[in-house]
Protein backbone atom coordinates (compact mmCIF):
# COMPACT_ATOMS: atom_id res chain seq x y z
CA UNK A 1 0.00 0.00 0.00
CA UNK A 2 1.33 3.42 -0.96
CA UNK A 3 1.66 6.14 1.60
CA UNK A 4 0.38 9.62 0.87
CA UNK A 5 3.94 10.94 0.93
CA UNK A 6 4.78 8.51 -1.91
CA UNK A 7 2.35 10.13 -4.34
CA UNK A 8 2.67 13.83 -3.50
CA UNK A 9 4.99 15.88 -5.73
CA UNK A 10 8.11 17.23 -4.07
CA UNK A 11 7.43 20.23 -1.91
CA UNK A 12 3.64 19.85 -1.83
CA UNK A 13 3.24 17.64 1.21
CA UNK A 14 3.53 20.53 3.67
CA UNK A 15 1.13 22.76 1.72
CA UNK A 16 -1.46 20.00 1.44
CA UNK A 17 -1.08 19.12 5.12
CA UNK A 18 -1.61 22.78 6.05
CA UNK A 19 -4.66 22.97 3.78
CA UNK A 20 -6.09 19.81 5.38
CA UNK A 21 -5.48 21.13 8.89
CA UNK A 22 -7.06 24.54 8.24
CA UNK A 23 -10.04 23.59 6.04
CA UNK A 24 -13.55 23.56 7.45
CA UNK A 25 -15.54 20.36 7.26
CA UNK A 26 -18.27 20.46 4.60
CA UNK A 27 -21.81 19.94 5.80
CA UNK A 28 -23.80 16.96 4.59
CA UNK A 29 -26.10 18.03 1.80
CA UNK A 30 -28.39 15.06 1.25
CA UNK A 31 -30.44 14.71 -1.93
CA UNK A 32 -31.84 17.67 -3.83
CA UNK A 33 -35.49 18.46 -3.13
CA UNK A 34 -38.12 17.32 -5.62
CA UNK A 35 -38.82 19.87 -8.32
CA UNK A 36 -37.80 21.30 -11.67
CA UNK A 37 -34.13 22.07 -12.28
CA UNK A 38 -32.04 23.33 -15.17
CA UNK A 39 -28.82 21.40 -15.47
CA UNK A 40 -26.00 20.68 -17.87
CA UNK A 41 -25.10 17.13 -18.75
CA UNK A 42 -21.40 17.18 -17.89
CA UNK A 43 -20.55 13.53 -18.52
CA UNK A 44 -21.79 10.34 -20.07
CA UNK A 45 -19.96 7.08 -19.46
CA UNK A 46 -20.35 3.34 -19.80
CA UNK A 47 -20.99 1.61 -16.49
CA UNK A 48 -21.49 -1.87 -15.11
CA UNK A 49 -23.99 -2.44 -12.31
CA UNK A 50 -22.54 -3.51 -8.97
CA UNK A 51 -24.96 -6.31 -8.17
CA UNK A 52 -25.69 -8.03 -11.49
CA UNK A 53 -22.92 -6.64 -13.73
CA UNK A 54 -25.66 -5.08 -15.88
CA UNK A 55 -24.23 -2.87 -18.64
CA UNK A 56 -25.47 0.68 -18.86
CA UNK A 57 -24.70 4.31 -19.55
CA UNK A 58 -24.60 6.91 -16.76
CA UNK A 59 -25.45 10.57 -17.37
CA UNK A 60 -24.08 13.12 -14.90
CA UNK A 61 -26.10 16.34 -14.53
CA UNK A 62 -24.88 19.51 -12.80
CA UNK A 63 -27.46 22.03 -11.57
CA UNK A 64 -27.50 25.53 -13.06
CA UNK A 65 -30.88 26.74 -11.71
CA UNK A 66 -32.12 27.32 -9.05
CA UNK A 67 -28.93 29.16 -8.17
CA UNK A 68 -29.01 28.04 -4.53
CA UNK A 69 -28.32 24.49 -5.77
CA UNK A 70 -25.90 25.45 -8.57
CA UNK A 71 -23.00 23.04 -8.87
CA UNK A 72 -24.79 20.12 -7.22
CA UNK A 73 -24.84 16.88 -9.22
CA UNK A 74 -27.31 14.08 -9.83
CA UNK A 75 -27.30 11.07 -12.13
CA UNK A 76 -29.45 9.07 -14.51
CA UNK A 77 -28.60 5.43 -15.25
CA UNK A 78 -29.70 4.03 -18.61
CA UNK A 79 -29.59 0.24 -18.32
CA UNK A 80 -29.18 -2.10 -21.28
CA UNK A 81 -31.56 -4.92 -20.37
CA UNK A 82 -34.63 -6.08 -22.30
CA UNK A 83 -36.94 -4.51 -19.69
CA UNK A 84 -35.09 -1.15 -19.42
CA UNK A 85 -33.98 -0.71 -23.05
CA UNK A 86 -37.11 1.18 -24.23
CA UNK A 87 -36.60 3.85 -21.52
CA UNK A 88 -32.84 3.97 -22.12
CA UNK A 89 -33.37 4.37 -25.85
CA UNK A 90 -35.94 7.13 -25.21
CA UNK A 91 -33.64 9.06 -22.86
CA UNK A 92 -30.49 8.67 -24.95
CA UNK A 93 -32.50 9.62 -28.05
CA UNK A 94 -33.23 13.00 -26.42
CA UNK A 95 -29.46 13.60 -26.64
CA UNK A 96 -29.31 12.67 -30.31
CA UNK A 97 -28.11 9.12 -29.73
CA UNK A 98 -29.88 7.11 -32.42
CA UNK A 99 -27.24 4.43 -32.96
CA UNK A 100 -25.67 2.32 -30.22
CA UNK A 101 -22.17 2.93 -31.66
CA UNK A 102 -22.52 6.65 -30.84
CA UNK A 103 -22.04 5.78 -27.18
CA UNK A 104 -18.37 5.06 -27.95
CA UNK A 105 -17.85 8.82 -28.40
CA UNK A 106 -18.13 11.63 -25.85
CA UNK A 107 -21.41 13.52 -25.66
CA UNK A 108 -21.46 17.08 -27.00
CA UNK A 109 -20.48 19.76 -24.48
CA UNK A 110 -23.06 22.22 -23.18
CA UNK A 111 -26.27 20.18 -23.26
CA UNK A 112 -28.74 22.15 -21.10
CA UNK A 113 -31.79 20.27 -19.81
CA UNK A 114 -34.95 20.96 -17.86
CA UNK A 115 -35.24 18.09 -15.41
CA UNK A 116 -38.08 16.87 -13.20
CA UNK A 117 -36.35 15.47 -10.16
CA UNK A 118 -37.99 13.41 -7.43
CA UNK A 119 -37.06 11.29 -4.45
CA UNK A 120 -37.22 7.53 -4.04
CA UNK A 121 -36.09 5.07 -1.34
CA UNK A 122 -32.55 3.78 -1.87
CA UNK A 123 -33.02 0.40 -0.16
CA UNK A 124 -31.12 1.46 2.97
CA UNK A 125 -33.89 3.52 4.55
CA UNK A 126 -32.67 6.75 2.94
CA UNK A 127 -33.96 8.77 0.01
CA UNK A 128 -32.09 9.42 -3.21
CA UNK A 129 -32.75 11.59 -6.23
CA UNK A 130 -34.49 10.15 -9.25
CA UNK A 131 -34.79 11.76 -12.65
CA UNK A 132 -38.48 11.42 -13.56
CA UNK A 133 -38.08 13.14 -16.92
CA UNK A 134 -35.90 15.58 -18.79
CA UNK A 135 -35.88 17.55 -22.01
CA UNK A 136 -33.02 19.21 -23.83
CA UNK A 137 -33.72 22.95 -23.97
CA UNK A 138 -30.45 24.42 -25.30
CA UNK A 139 -26.87 23.81 -26.26
CA UNK A 140 -24.70 26.31 -24.38
CA UNK A 141 -21.31 27.36 -25.68
CA UNK A 142 -18.62 26.10 -23.30
CA UNK A 143 -16.99 28.79 -21.21
CA UNK A 144 -13.42 29.59 -22.29
CA UNK A 145 -10.70 27.81 -20.37
CA UNK A 146 -9.30 30.45 -18.02
CA UNK A 147 -5.90 28.73 -18.13
CA UNK A 148 -5.65 28.70 -21.94
CA UNK A 149 -3.02 31.04 -23.41
CA UNK A 150 -4.44 34.16 -25.06
CA UNK A 151 -1.36 35.80 -26.56
CA UNK A 152 -1.15 33.48 -29.58
CA UNK A 153 -3.10 34.46 -32.74
CA UNK A 154 -4.95 31.11 -32.75
CA UNK A 155 -6.61 32.02 -29.43
CA UNK A 156 -7.59 35.59 -30.35
CA UNK A 157 -11.05 36.72 -31.34
CA UNK A 158 -11.63 36.59 -35.09
CA UNK A 159 -8.57 34.42 -35.76
CA UNK A 160 -10.54 31.61 -37.38
CA UNK A 161 -8.41 31.72 -40.53
CA UNK A 162 -5.23 30.85 -38.64
CA UNK A 163 -4.01 27.37 -39.49
CA UNK A 164 -2.98 25.00 -36.71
Amino acid sequence: MKKLSDILPDGQANAIQQLFNTSKVARETGPLPPGTFEAHIIAGEAVVGRTNATPGYKLTFQVIEPVKYAGRKFWLDCWFTPKAMPQSKRDLGKLGVTDFAQLENPLPVGIRCRVELGLQPDGNGNKQNRVWSFEVIAFDEPKPDASAPTDSPKYQEGASDVEF
